[in-house]
């Protein structure tokens, strides 16, 4: 996205014995010299002799605002035009605020990479990209770190390191990274095979209202995995996926549907219909 035109100052290296009054403005520093972008207007003669240590620290402090707000405007651009399906302008906006180090344009330069959106599909460069957010502790990103993992597409498969990095983006609240989790425990991949984990970390995406995890606590209900066996939870996590036009829940359903009474069906619809999602955990 191009700059507004901005009055450009060289100040020589004894202006470290300065400070800015007006922080209205973007700095940034090479070896031998400061060079000053002003967006509004400045005058010169504001900065006014101070502490070294000051100066140093309000330089950093505008450093950091100035390439902020330019990647938070690339990222807000990016998203606009991705939203739109205009994959070429989107990669273009996002490419330039990623590399200011905006967290969530970094995981959506990685996600264009991944899906071959504006660009050439590239998994290894995909998870270049959900690495750097990840290590900002973006939540989906973290969770795609996971996914990359678990299926060894863009780095070799890992599943410690998947493990890990759906954790991360779980313990955020992220409901895809709890279910994935959950499947991790349930499956015993990276991690002792667990059912009361897989149902405590399914559950919580579960409550966001995800239909995946649902139609796990729906079987882990239906065959007594982690839990009581209990056809009358079965039955309404069932519904609730199906709900949302999940299929894969319709097995369940099928599967339990014969073992219950006219009373437990009537209580697990009834369930269904009060059930409310629950915040982010």
């Amino acid at each position: 996205m191009p700059l507004p035109p901005s009055p450009v100052v060289h100040v020589e290296s004894t202006v470290r014995k300065y400070f800015l009054r007006n922080l209205n403005v973007t700095v940034i520093c090479s070896q031998d010299e400061v060079l000053l972008l002003c967006p509004l207007s400045v005058d010169v003669h504001q900065i006014e002799e101070a502490h070294v240590k000051r100066f140093k620290f309000l330089l950093f402090v505008t450093v950091l605002a100035g390439f902020a707000a330019l990647a938070y405007a690339g990222y807000g651009d990016g998203k606009a035009a991705y939203d739109k399906g205009d994959f070429a302008a989107a990669f273009k906006e996002f490419q330039a605020s990623a590399t200011l180090g905006d967290a969530e344009s970094q995981y959506f330069l990685g996600l264009m990479y991944d899906k071959g959106q504006g660009v050439a599909e590239d998994k290894a460069e995909a998870t270049t990209w959900y690495r750097k957010a990840a290590d900002q502790g973006y939540a989906k990103a973290q969770c795609s770190m996971g996914d990359a993992y678990r299926t060894g597409k863009g780095v070799q498969q890992d599943y410690g390191e998947a493990l890990k990095y759906y954790r991360k983006a779980a313990e955020q609240g992220d409901a895809d990274a709890q279910y994935n989790l959950g499947n991790m425990y349930g499956e015993g991949h990276g991690v002792a095979q667990d059912y009361a984990e897989a149902v405590k970390w399914c559950r919580k995406a579960a409550d966001q209202g995800d239909p995946l995890a649902q139609t796990s606590l729906g079987w882990a209900y239906a065959n007594g995995n982690g839990v009581p066996q209990d056809y009358v939870q079965a039955h309404m996590w069932f519904s609730l996926a199906l709900a949302q036009d999940y299929s894969e829940a319709q097995k369940g359903m099928d599967e339990i549907a014969g073992k219950m009474t006219p009373a437990q069906t009537a209580e697990a619809q009834r369930l269904a219909k009060e059930w409310l999602p629950k915040s982010r955990e």
